[in-house]
């Protein structure tokens, strides 16, 4: 009687889930809830490094053109940027007391956390620093 309980319970738990587009989404576009769909996978050939709820996707940015109907592979994901290339930021650099602002310009996209250089609009110096959630950067002291 206890196999006959085990069997079903087996079944659910080898049941994968995949999540799909409704919609073709094209490369920068941020994906938002509507547009996916989380099925069962009926193939099981299917292998890979693919999506398997809304949550792991929603709010990422797609870096490929994500078909309706296919599984969203997870390395076609990133988080968005927190500073872009070019546009303007607020550089900030503390020690103790004492903290410094200036406007400056990202060398390079990036999302929060990144180590990157970004160039002191008034000096023209080129610094690191890390980008925070508020999209300041912070100097890191050499």
């Amino acid at each position: 009687m206890c196999a006959g309980l085990m069997s079903p319970l087996a079944a659910l738990a080898e049941k994968r889930m995949a999540v799909i587009p409704t919609e073709t989404i094209y490369p920068g576009e941020i994906i938002d809830a509507h547009r996916l769909e989380e099925v069962e996978v009926t193939n099981p050939a299917l292998t890979g490094d693919y999506a398997v709820s809304t949550e792991q996707v929603t709010g990422k940015v797609t870096s490929r053109t994500l078909l309706q109907g296919r599984v969203i592979l997870v390395s076609a994901l990133r988080e968005p940027y927190a500073v872009e290339r070019g546009k303007a930021v607020r550089i900030v650099f503390t020690n103790g007391p004492l903290t410094i602002t200036a406007g400056g310009a990202p060398l390079e996209n990036a999302v929060v956390g990144d180590l990157i250089r970004v160039r002191n609009t008034d000096s023209g110096i080129i610094v690191s620093g890390t980008v925070m959630d508020d999209g300041t950067i912070h100097v890191v002291a050499k």
